[in-house]
């Protein structure tokens, strides 16, 4: 029997609503946690407790067109960490949210440096109230290929990843919890020509590749610590790929390019690690743009232009993902900046051989506008400061110095900012230190 128009309006209106009814799933992955007793909850509502890292799921759905807010309830204990939710709120439309990112840190264990001439990794364990650093067992490890020039730590802290820059290979570590080993995990991973820098996604699902002689960024899938290329991989960058820099919410890439003195910029497929040019890149930096970072909040993006001996300063977008140059910028540092570093409450950026050959400078953040403003008088490191890292509680700063072999480690002025040299420091690595992480 043919339906009257009456008739399928209400019909209509009856799918209309059971769409509207119809609840969807939130959830996403914690990383980094150690501790017990972390608890969050979606419209303060629906509690969920977490026992480990991966993948979570709120007990209850959201309707379509309703709001959802992730937040941490409750913080974890034993050790104390702080738990911080990255793409946590928004819209449900028509479909679940699995891409909610809560990451988990305390103050550093243990700090790794890539040593390029030497072919090895020093480890050392760091003392959370003076910084003070003390070699690892077995301490420096080999690097399992040649130069290795950058080194990466998953969130969960139970693996790195060194950029072999001679034999275009990643190679693959295990790390003991509680005494920082590394243990190499099957053969090293073939990259493209000339590997510079590496990083792992804050999800910890991809890691990323910068190949330098070969102008493109490698992408690999990430399953215990294995890596498997993902298909489309590699992806064409600017000239000279030299540092790589996500968004804390995994959902952009941003490549710095040395040669042409550019951003490459990427957003991320959650599903599938896949990478998408941005409308608008490459995005100009300056002359030898040779380090990036970026603010926890994903707001602000900070490049270190060698050539130019400036900072050039982004605003982030953030839906798009797209930069724009904040007014002020680029900031002059006085010498050949090597590389830049935003401390984990992003207050404060920090770069190495700035403001005069061979020292770390401190500029102070403006939080409404990510202007920069020096803060305090630089302080000397060693030769050559190629790298700079400022541990996960913000309390310490570790510079790797190239030409001196050895690690400078300042701490940091809570507040002010302002930098101090850590009694004991400098801390001898192997041959020619190109990249330090802290974990």
């Amino acid at each position: 029997m043919k339906k009257s128009g009456l008739g399928l309006l209400a019909l209509a209106g009856l799918a209309l609503t059971a769409c509207n009814l119809t609840k969807y799933d939130v959830g996403g992955t914690v990383t980094g946690i150690e501790g017990s007793g972390l608890v969050l909850q979606d419209n303060l509502g629906d509690s969920l407790s977490i026992t480990g890292n991966g993948a979570f799921t709120f007990s209850t759905g959201v309707q379509n067109g309703d709001a959802y807010s992730v937040t941490v309830s409750t913080q974890p204990s034993n050790p104390t960490q702080t738990c911080t939710v990255h793409n946590g709120a928004g819209t449900i439309d028509k479909a679940p949210v699995t891409h909610v990112i809560v990451t988990c840190t305390e103050a550093g264990q243990f700090a790794y440096v890539a040593n390029q001439d030497s072919s090895d990794i020093s480890v050392f364990a760091i003392d959370a109230t003076t910084g003070f650093l003390t070699p690892v067992d077995g301490s420096p490890f080999a690097a399992g290929g040649t130069t290795p020039v950058s080194i990466a730590v998953d969130p969960n802290g139970a693996y790195a990843y060194v950029a072999n820059n001679g034999s275009n290979t990643v190679s693959v570590f295990s790390i003991a919890a509680g005494t920082g080993v590394l243990t190499q995990v099957g053969a090293p991973v073939s990259t493209g020509s000339t590997p510079v820098a590496v990083i792992v996604d804050p999800s910890d699902n991809y890691l990323f590749v910068a190949n330098q002689g070969s102008n493109n960024v490698s992408a690999y899938s990430i399953s215990a610590g294995q890596l498997t290329e993902l298909a489309g991989s590699p992806y064409a960058v600017g000239a000279g790929p030299s540092a790589l820099a996500t968004d804390p919410g995994s959902n952009f890439l941003y490549v710095s390019n040395f040669t042409d003195g550019t951003v490459s910029a990427f957003t991320i497929d959650a599903a599938t690690g896949a990478l998408s040019g941005m409308s608008g890149s490459p995005f100009a930096a300056g002359a030898g743009a040779n380090a990036i970072a970026v603010d926890p909040t994903g707001t602000y993006a900070y490049v270190a232009n060698e050539r130019a001996a400036t900072i050039t300063a982004f605003s982030i977008a953030s839906a798009s993902g797209a930069l724009s140059p904040i007014s002020g910028s680029p900031y002059d540092t006085g010498s050949d900046v090597q590389a830049v570093a935003v401390d984990p409450a992003g207050a404060h950026v920090y770069a190495a051989n700035a403001t005069a050959a061979n020292d770390v400078a401190g500029f102070t953040i403006t939080p409404s506008t990510g202007a920069l403003t020096a803060v305090g008088a630089s302080v000397a490191s060693g030769s050559l400061p190629a790298a700079l890292a400022v541990d996960p509680a913000g309390t310490f700063a570790y510079v790797a110095n190239a030409d001196a072999n050895d690690v400078s480690v300042f701490s940091i002025a809570g507040g002010t900012g302002v930098l101090s040299v850590v009694s004991g420091s400098p801390f001898l690595t192997g041959s020619t230190p190109r990249s330090i992480t802290v974990h």
